[in-house]
């Protein structure tokens, strides 16, 4: 914070809250940098009793701490050693409580594709400068496609996957594959001619999301999603893009350029098409978005939990009591969200049945109202009337109605109608008479 020489804040300038800078800083950071992958020599390796990794990645330039949690942790296949050179992919940010630079690693693993990683990562630069994976950009997917598009390999495993994840999902959306080499020189050249034969589908409102995928393999096989010329072009896409490329821990420069990045080519499939029963697709996101709320909170807790122990040496009594106590309450919430869930669904099955009901009661209202009108219309039916002896006069030259004996005079021929036909009639003498 800038001072005057009188100990009063420059005037103009923002006084920021200690917490509050470091979350902004965080901020800058996710939007810069994240995911991030890193190259660099593991210094200071070291496991916690809880399972979490903490360690610095070093070069002779520089030194970033780093912690990997346990779920990523249990999926190394090597265990990395103090001085070994390694490449990381992870989230940049700061550890609040100490206002530490902290990288966050999902995946580790031993560098060896050194001159091709240099190469994804200057060409990662040049194309984020020119703001081709800026966010504001990216468009979210429609939830009722209207037809899909997919590129890959006919003789593809990722193909099969992708097909069998829609024809689950959403039977009645037409899928239209343009086929192309994902691996070798040729792949590139390929890959981009699929996908513009596809944007001319989209253009003409066959298609409105489109997906790219391939399995996955080393960097050397998925090297043609880091093609400058298909970057541009995934860039050009008129509809959504979907990348689903390689496995959950990798990166290609596609990635960065589609509008969603997928972990594997049936993930892709999954996001592109969603299932008709939309509520409980948002119950099930609204269950993981507070399960993994939930997880970040207990992670962040037990990474408190291992900085405390490591000042205090060995650990002790209280600090098992802690982990019980965490234990406990993740315990609690997986109760309280298999809790909800279920009187989500009760609250659903009890609508589905009062509907039902209601509908049944206004049915049998309109069929009572239905039998009433039609007894009324009966009793005011004529031939009813007649039935019972009376005639209905008519003239019989003109067929007006003759309600009263001054309309006839002797010898005018008059017709009756009886409830089973009609006779002809002639006034011999009218007569008329007084009502009481």
């Amino acid at each position: 914070m800038a001072l005057l020489t009188d100990g009063a804040p420059a005037a103009g300038r923002r006084i920021w809250a200690v917490g509050a800078l470091c979350r902004a800083v965080a901020d800058a950071l996710e939007a810069r940098f994240n995911p991030v992958a890193v190259r660099g020599e593991v210094t200071g390796f070291s496991r916690a009793a809880s399972g979490h990794c903490y360690f610095a990645l070093k070069d002779p330039q520089g030194q970033v701490r780093c912690a990997m949690f346990r779920r990523s942790a249990s999926l190394l296949d090597f265990q990395p050693r103090d001085g070994e050179l390694v490449e990381v992919t992870g989230r940049l940010g700061v550890y609040e409580p100490r206002g530490d630079l902290q990288l966050v690693v999902e995946s580790m693993r031993r560098a060896g594709q050194g001159a091709l990683f240099e190469q994804f990562l200057r060409l990662k630069a040049k194309l984020e400068a020119e703001g081709l994976f800026d966010g504001a950009r990216k468009r979210g997917l429609p939830l009722r496609p209207r037809g899909i598009g997919i590129v890959t390999s006919p003789g593809a495993a990722a193909l099969h996957d992708v097909v069998t994840a829609l024809r689950r999902r959403a039977p009645h959306v037409p899928v239209v594959l343009a086929p192309a080499s994902v691996q070798g020189a040729q792949a590139p050249g390929e890959l981009v001619a699929a996908l513009q034969s596809l944007y001319r589908l989209a253009e003409a409102g066959s298609l409105d999301t489109i997906l790219l995928v391939r399995g996955g393999g080393s960097i050397e096989d998925l090297w043609a999603f880091n093609d400058e010329q298909l970057a541009r072009v995934i860039v050009a896409s008129p509809v959504p893009l979907v990348c689903g490329v390689g496995h959950e821990t990798d990166f290609t420069i596609a990635d960065f350029c589609a509008d969603v990045r997928a972990p594997t080519p049936t993930a892709a499939a999954e996001l592109a098409a969603q299932p008709r029963e939309t509520w409980l697709a948002a119950l099930d996101l609204m269950r993981e978005r507070l399960q993994d709320a939930a997880l970040r909170r207990l992670d962040r807790a037990s990474q408190r939990l291992d900085q405390a122990a490591a000042h205090l040496g060995r650990p002790s009594a209280r600090i098992a009591q802690q982990h019980l106590r965490i234990e406990r309450q993740a315990q609690r919430l997986r109760f309280a969200l298999a809790a909800r869930l279920r009187r989500a669904q009760d609250e659903l099955a009890t609508l589905r049945d009062g509907l039902r009901a209601g509908v049944a009661a206004g049915l049998e209202r309109a069929a009572r109202a239905n039998e009433r009108l039609e007894l009324r219309l009966r009793l005011l039916d004529p031939r009813v009337v007649l039935q019972r002896g009376y005639a209905l006069l008519t003239d019989g030259a003109s067929g007006e109605a003759i309600t009263s004996a001054g309309q006839v005079h002797p010898g005018q021929a008059v017709r009756a109608a009886l409830a089973d036909g009609e006779v002809d009639l002639q006034v011999v003498a009218p007569t008329a008479r007084n009502r009481p």
